[in-house]
């Protein structure tokens, strides 16, 4: 009876959870309570006993044999399992200056079971980069590969160590193992009497191979600061964790948690992880290490001197950043990047593990969402609203409560009577609808989707081999494997339009895998405990295109040693089981449209790859000024770590924020590269129009800068689409060399055209920014000049956040007003060229269908504009291969803005057409010093895809 109370009580409550409860140190594990981390960080440096032995190329890689130092005499003798058992190590090296370290059991020696190798992240034509191995070359105690680019690997045979270094020189660029940290804690076969279990609130975790955590010390030379590895709400450059003179902190946690009003500041893990970490320093750029491993993980980003004690001898010319790597299960598979410059890292990243999906046009417009829009008439009313107010958008968003019961992909048919008509209203406007589907599934034999995945034995399974069965909003739930591909695919056609009833082709999905605050409640055994929480989001255009939203997991999450495709333990996969939520999805719905166009997927929790797959957002956020703050540095390290379609709610998800943070969090969230408004069921309604004429006016010019700035962002995602390098970028990637830039996570590039720095502060009369580089900058608003190099002391006015076009640069824009991106296809463009001190600038579109794949095949627009000795030229740079898919437009640029041109011409001769058109002589800008001179061609009414000049006279 006590249990069915409790049980009742659970029902009533998990739905208002979320407005009773905040993020609470206490229910979630630290360092010490973590038995892998806190044996990790109490080993000291140096004692790492392997050694490195049989050394030779195989298979145009370097391999070894890894023995501890006592056994290096007699390999072969070694068969007492309390012993260690050799490591096989596996160095290659592939195009672009990638190196790839592996380290695993010896599968000869019959290990337990395999460990577990994270699959279908790295992308499957990275094998075909690889450079086959010649020659082995000796050099003291180490083995030397030679890697392109003029760098080489190195592996020390005794004590173990391997780096990459310049070739010819000693100057190191990454190393693994210096400090002789590194730990590999091989399975076992539990013997009587052993005690592996361990526990957690009450959840115990039965450790069926014993303890398989693996720790490293990771080195990074001549860096001035290091960054990624998210997700966490902190600041850009990673903050030492231990050390002299450094108050000790917990590591910086990788483990996909649900943290409901995450607190600012903080090294804890959260939606996603990448473990990905890239370094910059003045003196020799960018370099980036990752370790392919989906288990949860700790870093310590270690201050200076904190080995001071070890004895170990470094290379003393060189300055480095040290830090330490902890695992809880996997392999060691892990990859060095060169670079020298930070794009170049990202890059190679990138063409690792993908890179970024290219999102439809109407995704990176502005999205309006809320938990939830009540009910048809609710959802017309916010529509027209827009309209009234003359506010753009693309996406309506619904949550969860349009469903019936929680049985997703289902509608509530008193409240949502008309699914199909609803959308159909949206899409006439060129608006499109999104909904959220859960991949948690309600434990009901009367829903037909349980009913389906029980028959097929496609759940989770729990340590005794039975479904396992957690709690969430419908109540009792179960999880699809995700990991097993047939599943996946068994899961994309849940989408189609006869599967998925009252979807349209102008309908937007989205995903969202993670247990979001809801308790978890095990009926077998009555532990209570926090489990993980699938919520999806999937949108779909009226090209049948989908939004997916994806996971995010809670403490205690899934039980660690739940059982997954193959008997993978779920500790081994836990980071990436949201991933593969989002590649079902993503998958499911090329299909529901039968290949032809690009999905677009949002999700909440990641892991490396993930940005093939869609876009991300931040998360729960809170309505407060330090979250609006934090939501910049969290968005630059996912665009570091490839997840270049990032956001922040705008507002924030909880909470009720006063109109001046709304306007600002609109001011600076029309920036970000994912742009939604969202909030939580419980918050005061919080649409554009509710907070008075000034303010609504306010946001009405937020929103509109975006959807002006359209053209100049799609054209960056096709740069993230083609090189990896993100939109939002930290200042110090367009300016390596200028040392200011390193810490500065208050402003950010929007590519290498804009810098936007954010107000953080209430009623603020002035704010400093400082404007990096030797070249000027013009406010994006009035066209004041302003030398870089330097900090300006600027007045802040209400109207918008601080922005400057960076003089050299020609940005694309669109200057109609209309409801939607999708009405803005066929308007004209407009060119704004901020000239720089030689009077020159150049500048990039990207223009497709908007929608289909077809630009894969080579059906865009990609035009560089140049502007020189006084002629502005359009030059045609996309592919010209045989055979190429074709792309028009009819649309013209109508208006040529020059900023920093004198005044005095008087017509312009376009050709090859021969005509003149005449010039706008316009005043200084400004009653001020910092008053800059412009030009206006009016109408020289080119066409956009042409090859034409236009010369001023």
């Amino acid at each position: 009876m006590r249990n069915l109370s409790l049980l009742l009580l659970l029902l009533l409550g998990c739905s208002h959870l979320s407005s009773v409860l905040s993020w609470k140190k206490d229910e979630f594990r630290n360092c010490n309570q973590t038995p892998f981390c806190k044996r990790a960080r109490n080993r000291k440096p140096g004692t790492c006993a392997l050694v490195a032995h049989d050394v030779t190329l195989l298979d145009g890689e370097l391999t070894a044999k890894l023995l501890p130092k006592e056994n290096y005499e007699s390999p072969d003798q070694v068969h007492d399992q309390d012993q260690s058992k050799p490591l096989i190590l596996s160095l290659s090296v592939y195009q672009d200056g990638i190196v790839r370290l592996k380290i695993d059991e010896d599968p000869k020696l019959d290990p337990p079971k395999k460990r577990f190798e994270v699959p279908d992240v790295i992308l499957p034509d990275f094998a075909q980069k690889k450079l086959w191995l010649q020659k082995l070359s000796k050099e003291d105690d180490s083995s030397v590969i030679y890697l392109s680019d003029g760098y080489e690997a190195v592996l020390r045979h005794e004590p173990l160590e391997v780096y990459v270094r310049e070739k010819g020189g000693k100057r190191r660029v990454i190393s693994l193992n210096s400090h002789g940290l590194f730990d590999f804690e091989q399975l076992k076969v539990k013997k009587e009497g052993e005690e592996w279990e361990e526990r957690f609130r009450g959840h115990t975790d039965t450790r069926p191979y014993g303890p398989q955590s693996i720790s490293f010390d990771v080195s990074f030379y001549d860096a001035d600061f290091v960054y990624g590895i998210p997700e966490h709400a902190s600041s850009l450059a990673l903050k030492p964790t231990r050390g002299p003179g450094v108050e000790e902190s917990e590591p910086y946690r990788l483990f996909n948690l649900d943290v409901f009003e995450y607190i600012h500041d903080s090294p804890f893990g959260l939606y996603g992880s990448i473990p990905f970490m890239i370094s910059h320093g003045k003196s020799h750029g960018t370099s980036g290490f990752f370790w392919l491993n989906s288990a949860e993980m700790q870093i310590d980003v270690l201050g200076s001197g904190w080995d001071a004690e070890s004895g170990i001898s470094l290379p003393s010319s060189q300055s480095r950043i040290d830090t330490f790597w902890m695992s809880e299960a996997g392999i060691v598979d892990t990859f060095f990047f060169v670079g020298p410059g930070p794009k170049d890292v990202v890059s190679q990243y990138t063409s690792v593990t993908g890179r970024p999906a290219m999102p439809q046009l109407f995704a990176t417009a502005y999205h309006q969402c809320r938990w939830n829009y009540r009910d048809e008439e609710d959802v017309e009313n916010v529509d027209s609203k827009f309209d009234e107010h003359d506010i753009p958008y693309d996406v309506l968003w619904l949550d969860i409560e349009h469903t019936d019961g929680k049985r997703y992909f289902t509608w509530d048919r008193v409240l949502f009577p008309h699914p199909e008509e609803m959308q159909r209203k949206l899409a006439a406007k060129g608006r499109h609808m999104v909904t959220i589907v859960d991949p948690h599934i309600k434990r009901d034999d009367s829903y037909f989707l349980h009913k389906e995945t029980s028959q097929k034995g496609y759940y989770v399974k729990d340590a005794s081999g039975n479904d396992f069965d957690g709690w969430c909003w419908p109540g009792s739930s179960s999880y699809p494997d995700m990991l097993n591909p047939e599943i996946r695919s068994w899961w994309g056609e849940k989408f189609t339009f006869e599967n998925y009833v009252g979807s349209t082709p102008s309908f937007l999905r989205g995903l969202d895998p993670q247990s979001k605050r809801c308790k978890a409640f095990t009926l077998s055994s009555f532990h209570l405990f926090l489990v993980v929480f699938l919520y999806v989001c999937l949108c779909v255009d009226t090209s049948s295109r989908l939004i997916y939203v994806v996971p995010h997991l809670v403490e205690v999450s899934m039980p660690r040693d739940a059982l997954h495709l193959g008997g993978v333990e779920h500790r081994e996969v836990h980071n990436a089981y949201g991933y593969y939520f989002h590649m079902a999805t993503s998958n499911g719905l090329v299909k529901r449209g039968d290949g032809k166009d690009r999905p677009f997927v949002l999700s909440r929790a990641f892991f490396a790859g993930s940005q093939r797959y869609g876009a991300v957002w931040t998360g729960d956020n809170t309505a407060d000024w330090d979250q609006l703050r934090v939501s910049v540095p969290m968005i630059l390290t996912l665009g570091l770590t490839g997840m270049s379609f990032s956001g922040a709610d705008v507002g924030g998800f909880f909470g009720n924020p006063e109109p001046e943070l709304l306007v600002r969090w609109y001011q600076i969230g029309a920036y970000y590269p994912f742009f939604r408004a969202h909030a939580h069921h419980d918050t005061k309604r919080r649409e554009p129009w509710l907070f008075g004429e000034r303010n609504t006016e306010l946001i009405r010019d937020a929103i509109h800068m975006r959807y002006m700035l359209l053209p100049y962002f799609y054209t960056l995602f096709r740069e993230a689409n083609t090189s990896g390098v993100p939109v939002a970028r930290p200042l110090w990637m367009e300016f390596p060399s200028d040392e200011v830039t390193f810490r500065n996570d208050e402003a950010f590039m929007v590519g290498n055209s804009l810098l936007v720095q954010g107000i953080y502060t209430e009623r603020v009369k002035h704010t400093s920014v400082y404007l990096p580089g030797k070249e000027s900058w013009y406010d994006l608003k009035t066209g004041a000049v302003y030398k870089g190099g330097m900090t300006h002391k600027l007045e802040v006015s209400e109207e918008s956040v601080p922005a400057f076009q960076k003089a050299g640069t020609i940005i694309p824009r669109k200057d109609r007003f209309r409801r939607s991106s999708t009405q803005m296809v066929n308007d004209p463009y407009t060119l704004v060229i901020a000239l720089n001190s030689s009077q020159k600038a150049e500048g990039e579109l990207y223009v497709d269908d908007g929608k289909s794949f077809s630009f894969e095949q080579g059906a865009y627009i990609h035009r560089r504009f140049v502007f020189s000795d006084g002629k502005l030229t359009s030059l045609n740079v996309a592919s010209n291969a045989p055979g190429r898919a074709q792309f028009s437009s009819e649309c013209l640029i109508e208006r040529i803005i020059l900023l920093g041109h004198s005044a005095g011409p008087k017509t312009a001769l376009i050709e090859p057409e021969n005509k003149n058109v005449e010039i706008e002589t316009g005043p200084l800008l400004l009653k001020s010093k910092r008053g800059s001179g412009f030009i206006t061609i009016r109408k020289p009414n080119v066409p956009v895809a042409g090859d034409w000049t236009i010369k001023i006279l």
